[in-house]
């Protein structure tokens, strides 16, 4: 697939690199003489729209000044049958390139010859790359925290996909361990109540306060009366666990369903233990010298792990001791093993056993202390976590309705579900505005979202695409027909040329999202180019305009609508054809 951006900057270094040979013959360059360097996009154009440094880094092996080297290799260059018309030395020694209609046509021919794969890039090489998101605890309705895991991850999972990564989406269902426990004893108290009156139960302090809870109890008990009232603990809190979760984890896949998020796998937790895949995985830990016996419990040799890494990478002793690393826990006094256990154990099966080459776990901010020592246990088990496994970290969300942020609980039932939040707002709007720069809070305004004009981005860009179709399917009833290929010479306006740069940019954005795990590049990558279609619509007239200039025109306005659709697609939003 063209990256017809970075294509242009290759070219540009090959033109430079024959120039200097062509230099040197001549005795304008010392004999033997190589240059290296970058070719950027300046922010002013105006002088060029590409510019190489190559002149300035080899000032000081060539020992000649800056500007004579680049005197010299513009006088040896050869421009001709390439994408650029002219080149010139700027300022101490840039070489300033300016590009030719061939390139612009070629930008358009690789949109219109691509079709739906225009903008994939092979940076993954076919590597398998599970995207991990979501993955809440079954123990209440989504909320906001996972409406915005749910875009970011999905988003994420779609831009690894075009860099040429075989994605797996995966949801971790934590169905064992203390939130369990604590969502059992939560739907047993609601169930006692009911049973024997709100002031004979004392409902726990820490456990979930939510409606969602006192309807469970209720349901439990149309289904199964007073039967359980004098069970044993431990047989209630199963039967009640299993009956909270039933009930949980398919409304949890309908409201991501409705998201727009689908999943190649739930993986349970629970299967990890009933396997014997977390004791096994705790065994290996042991054999390599890792754990250690202390008051009852097994711990993990975290601390020393973390060191090493730490030393490895060039840190002072002095620095680490600062740290205070901690030992943790792998298996309670009791017998059970903790979450930590399990989570490598879990990490253990998606590189080991089905064998990713590489994992990315999207998490919320309050994670991030987890980080190391999970990448450090997985470099105990030997599956080198530390460059295997990335961790998106994301921020807060804070929902602002009338100018003011709403204040959500989780555990108290004051969160908002994600199932409220689509009924008030489009899917769409809810994507786009999730679909943020992880490290960055999210301030999500209710009322913007809502708006149905430019002020809402995502309508701005939807807009762009209903109008280019609106006018395909007018000119069309005229008997103008996208073209094939038209003279891209015709399409000599700055706004033009400007509109067709963004399309040539998709695969560069895709591959530097892929890099930086930054699925927001999309957003703004696509609004700029809607942008620059209502620039150019407004100043270029494609009705009415010259033959030859209304089929160039018209096949670029053809290229942008596919293009937005892409983007958008990979995002999760929708391209309407009307609006």
């Amino acid at each position: 697939m063209a990256n017809m951006i970075q294509n242009a900057k290759d070219s540009i270094s090959a033109l430079l690199a024959a120039a200097c040979e062509k230099a040197a013959a001549k005795g304008q360059l010392p004999e033997g003489a190589a240059l290296s360097g970058t070719v950027e996009i300046p922010k002013d154009t105006t002088n060029g729209d590409y510019a190489a440094n190559h002149a300035m880094t080899g000032a000081r092996a060539l020992h000649m000044a800056p500007r004579k080297i680049a005197e010299a290799l513009v006088e040896n260059l050869d421009l001709d049958g390439t994408w650029f018309s002219s080149v010139e030395v700027a300022g101490p020694g840039f070489i300033n390139f300016r590009l030719a209609p061939t390139w612009y046509a070629d930008v358009l021919k690789c949109v219109s010859d691509e079709g739906a794969d225009y903008g994939r890039v092979d940076e993954g090489h076919g590597k398998k790359l599970m995207v991990e998101f979501v993955s809440a605890n079954p123990t209440g309705p989504m909320h906001m925290g996972n409406a915005r895991g749910g875009v970011l991850g999905d988003a994420l999972a779609s831009v690894m996909d075009r860099a040429g990564y075989d994605v797996w989406r995966e949801f971790y269902v934590n169905d064992a361990g203390n939130q369990i426990e604590k969502f059992a004893t939560s739907i047993d108290a609601r169930y006692r109540q009911l049973l024997l009156g709100e002031d004979a139960v004392q409902f726990p302090e820490d456990g979930y306060q939510g409606e969602d809870i006192k309807e469970l109890a209720k349901a439990f008990y149309d289904e199964h009366g007073d039967v359980y009232l004098d069970k044993d603990v431990a047989e209630r809190h199963a039967a009640m666990a299993r009956f909270g979760l039933d009930r949980n984890i398919p409304k949890m896949q309908a409201d991501l369903r409705r998201y727009g998020v689908e999943y190649d796998e739930w993986f349970f937790e629970s299967s990890l233990h009933e396997s014997g895949y977390v004791a096994e995985t705790v065994a290996k830990l042991t054999e390599r010298g890792y754990t250690y016996e202390k008051d009852g419990a097994l711990w993990l040799r975290t601390a020393q792990i973390l060191s090493e890494n730490l030393l490895k990478a060039g840190k002072k002793q002095e620095e680490i001791d600062k740290l205070e690393l901690k030992d943790d826990v792998l298996k309670r006094a009791n017998g059970f093993y903790t979450y930590f256990a399990a989570d490598i154990a879990y990490h253990r099966n998606k590189l080991e056993k089905r064998g990713f080459d590489y994992v990315i776990n999207v998490w919320g901010a309050d994670h991030h202390g987890h980080v190391a020592r999970l990448k450090g246990a997985l470099d105990a088990l030997g599956l080198d976590g530390e460059h295997r496994l990335q961790i998106v970290l994301m921020q807060l969300v804070k929902l602002m309705s009338d100018g003011h942020e709403v204040r959500m609980s989780k555990r108290t039932g004051k969160a908002i579900s994600l199932t409220n939040l689509l009924d008030d707002i489009p899917v769409d709007s809810a994507r786009y505005f999730f679909n943020s720069r992880p490290e960055s809070p999210v301030l999500f305004d209710l009322e913007l979202a809502q708006r149905q004009d430019n002020e809402n981005p995502v309508y701005y860009v939807q807009y762009a695409h209903a109008r280019i179709c609106t006018m395909i399917a007018n000119l069309a009833a005229e008997g103008h027909e996208v073209p094939a290929s038209a003279d891209a010479a015709l399409l000599s306006d700055e706004t033009e040329k400007e509109l067709i740069k963004q399309l040539a940019a998709l695969p560069e954005e895709i591959r530097l999202a892929a890099r930086d795990y930054d699925p927001s590049r999309v957003n703004k990558y696509v609004t700029e180019l809607a942008a620059r279609f209502h620039r150019f619509y407004t100043v270029c007239h494609i009705r009415g305009a010259e033959p030859g200039v209304l089929e160039a025109r018209l096949l670029l306005a053809d290229c942008v609508r596919r293009v937005i659709a892409i983007s958008l697609g990979i995002i999760g939003v929708s391209a309407p054809e009307k609006m």
